[in-house]
């Protein structure tokens, strides 16, 4: 792998009304340089979404993160609290083996959303690194608090179409 490949660091979480299934996303993209930057609130990018629940949201704003700017021959380092998108790489051999099926012969839900995260995957550098979500402040190392940002941004957002 190429070491001098440019890295950037991208947020994503999002919150979600189980009775409306309206849901924000956010996220944040920034480069090393701006880990320090006290303006990253104002950076951040929120957008609803409508007919989803908490595992698809996630999902569905890690996608929309992705398709925003242009990513290609960049390491995208991705900071998530969603187990689901941590563990969606080992599942894909297995999802494409039963053509997205479940035993039953039903199409497992979010069959379309996993078929364009790999897709996207083909294309990008991405890790994924698991962010432990809601540590108390005094566990918090520098990741946790820009993650915290994020997160709250998208609860906010919420917030403010429920009142």
């Amino acid at each position: 792998m190429n070491n001098s490949k440019q890295k950037i660091f991208l947020f994503t979480d999002g919150s979600v009304n189980p009775n409306s299934r309206k849901g924000f996303g956010a996220y944040l993209l920034i480069d090393k340089s701006e880990f320090f930057s006290s303006v990253l609130e104002k950076k951040i990018k929120t957008k609803k979404f409508d007919n989803t629940f908490s595992t698809k949201l996630e999902l569905e704003t890690l996608l929309w993160a992705l398709d925003e700017v242009s990513l290609k021959n960049i390491k995208i380092v991705v900071y998530t609290d969603c187990q689901n998108i941590i563990g969606l790489q080992e599942r894909r051999d297995g999802f494409e083996r039963k053509n997205y099926m479940t035993a039953k012969g039903v199409q497992i839900k979010n069959h379309e959303l996993y078929k364009a995260f790999f897709k996207r995957l083909d294309i990008l550098d991405c890790e994924f690194i698991k962010v432990k979500g809601h540590k108390k402040s005094s566990e918090k190392n520098k990741i946790d608090e820009i993650f915290t940002l994020v997160d709250r941004a998208s609860r906010k957002a919420l917030r403010k179409t429920i009142l």
